[in-house]
Parts: C-alpha cells; sequence; structure tokens
C-alpha cells in the first residue's frame, strides 16, 4: 500500500543558498523545496551549473519579490584562464581557438577600464537568450551559428585580485543582464590573446551576500521543522535595497485589498519609482507613489 502524500506547507521566506559546483539551479530549486516540503519556490536569477554562490530561493510569497532582487546589484570573482577560447567561453565548452600571448599585469589592468560604466556586450551563443522563440544554447548545441547582437550592460567596477600567466582572478560588480563569461572573452580578446571563465563565485545578489548564504548540506544537517526553517530570511530580506513605508491600521487593510493610499505626515514621499509598505514590520506590497499616493502592484498575503 502506497504511504500518502505528505501535503506541501505554505511556507514563505527566502533562503539565500550556496550553490554548490555542477548543480543546476533548477535541480538546487527543487532541491529546497523538497527539504523544506514548500508549496512554492522559485530563484532571483540563473547561476551557470559550473558557477557556485548566492542564488536566492523565494519561498511563498517571497517569489513575489524575486523581481526586486533579480533587478539587484551583482557581485562575480571569477577566474580567467589565458590561451584557450572555447565554444561556450567557459570549461564547459570545447576549446576553438588557442594563444601564445599570455598579458602582463600591467596591460591587463590598463585595459580594464574600458570594460566599466556602460558597455556593450555581445552575450555568448551558449545562452539563455530567445532567438525566434528558441533558446540560443539549443540552437547551438543543435549545431546552428547564433550571432546575437550587442546590447548595453552595466559594469560598476571590475578590480584584478591576483594574476598569473595562466590564469587572472577579477572581481566584477554590475548590473542585471551582464554575462561575465562574454567579459572575460572581450577581455582577453582586447589583450590581442583569448581566453575563458575557468571558476566563477557570485558573492552577491542585490541584499544578499555571502555573509546572508548557507549550503545544502546545512539545510540537509539541521533537523526538519523549527531549525531548518530558522535557516531562511524573511520575505522582507528581499526588499531591503528598496524604501519602505509604513502604514497605519487603515491604510494597511486598504492596500490588502489592492486600494491605493493617500500618505499622510510630514515625511510623507509625493513620489517613489520603487517601493514597499508594511504594517507591524509585516510586508503588504510592493509598488510605487504618485503624487503622494501609494500605488500597489503585487499584494503579499502573509
Amino acid at each position: 500500500m502506497s504511504q500518502p502524500r505528505t501535503k506541501k506547507r505554505a511556507i514563505s521566506g527566502w533562503v539565500v543558498l550556496n550553490k554548490p559546483y555542477d548543480f543546476t539551479s533548477t535541480q538546487a530549486v527543487g532541491k529546497v523545496r523538497w527539504l523544506l516540503n514548500a508549496a512554492k519556490a522559485g530563484h532571483a536569477g540563473t547561476l551557470d551549473p559550473l558557477a557556485t554562490g548566492i542564488l536566492p530561493i523565494a519561498l511563498g510569497e517571497a517569489t513575489k519579490a524575486v523581481p526586486q532582487v533579480q533587478d539587484g546589484t551583482k557581485i562575480y570573482r571569477f577566474t580567467i584562464g589565458w590561451g584557450r577560447a572555447t565554444a561556450t567561453d567557459d570549461a564547459e565548452g570545447e576549446v576553438i581557438a588557442t594563444s601564445d600571448v599570455r598579458p602582463d599585469r600591467g596591460a591587463l589592468e590598463a585595459v580594464l577600464p574600458r570594460f566599466t560604466g556602460t558597455i556593450m556586450q555581445r552575450p555568448p551563443a551558449f545562452s539563455a537568450i530567445k532567438v525566434d522563440g528558441e533558446r540560443a544554447y539549443d540552437l547551438a548545441r543543435a549545431g546552428e551559428t547564433v550571432e546575437l547582437a550587442e546590447r548595453p550592460v552595466d559594469i560598476d567596477a571590475i578590480e584584478l585580485i591576483s594574476h598569473g600567466s595562466d590564469e587572472s582572478v577579477l572581481e566584477v560588480t554590475c548590473g542585471k543582464g551582464t554575462y561575465v563569461r562574454a567579459l572575460a572573452r572581450d577581455i582577453a580578446e582586447a589583450l590581442g590573446t583569448v581566453g575563458h571563465v575557468t571558476s566563477l563565485h557570485r558573492a552577491a545578489v542585490g541584499p544578499f551576500t555571502d555573509a546572508d548564504a548557507v549550503t545544502l548540506e546545512q539545510l540537509e544537517a539541521a533537523e526538519a521543522g523549527e531549525a531548518r526553517d530558522g535557516l531562511l530570511k524573511p520575505v522582507s530580506a528581499g526588499l531591503a535595497d528598496i524604501e519602505e513605508i509604513r502604514l497605519d491600521a487603515g491604510q494597511a487593510n486598504a492596500v490588502s485589498h489592492g486600494n491605493p493610499v493617500l500618505l499622510t505626515g510630514a515625511g510623507a514621499p509625493v513620489s517613489l519609482d520603487e517601493c514597499w509598505v508594511s504594517f507591524k514590520g509585516k510586508v503588504l506590497a510592493t509598488g510605487h507613489v504618485e503624487f503622494g499616493q501609494f500605488k500597489p502592484g503585487r499584494v503579499f498575503n502573509l
């Protein structure tokens, strides 16, 4: 006789996972969801299987805050292996070009300012970008030539951490849509050589950093129930980078039903592109302020 299925829990919050190497983001979400017996889960920004680091996993009502986290600033630490280009621009792909040129430290440092600010970047052929309704990586794996159009990305800072003849370690602070594999490819090209990413670690996404991260081993080791639930961060943690507005009971009731409210008081904002409102520390909604009125976009049922 088969065992009855355990009913999934309507649990809400964030698991800031240090995603392990050689694990897809989808696999990671599935594992976390299973460990916490969560009814609903999603993630805020895919990491390549060969990358490690911050994968914010949203459970329950936290999934409504995924866009705010995804749009946040990201920090990556990565290694460029010099002298070999690959089809995927990382260690997974076959070698498609080689070069004997090895840049010295001075040349590398001199070229990095070219890759800061708003730059034009051509995404790798092996990426999730859609071409005529198909994922670019599916077309590339099928042997088709994929040439993606350049697009603007924002690079806040790029720093050389260590340098050797065969590889260099860099750290980049960047905005949404930046491909580190493309950055490594283009830096190598600017130095008259070829290169690819040999290791990649995401150290921050929006408000979440390595300091917040837990591993799958930690989740597995924690006893199911309160101990494991204690590793979650609250839904509001994903909104830490945007402004919070505290409401009174009457305003909170209106917003909870999806209605706009007039903000009162001396410090009340007149205009805000993005913010969230709370009552007694609980997230009620994300939205914007227009002419002194908060207009809810997504209402949370916590």
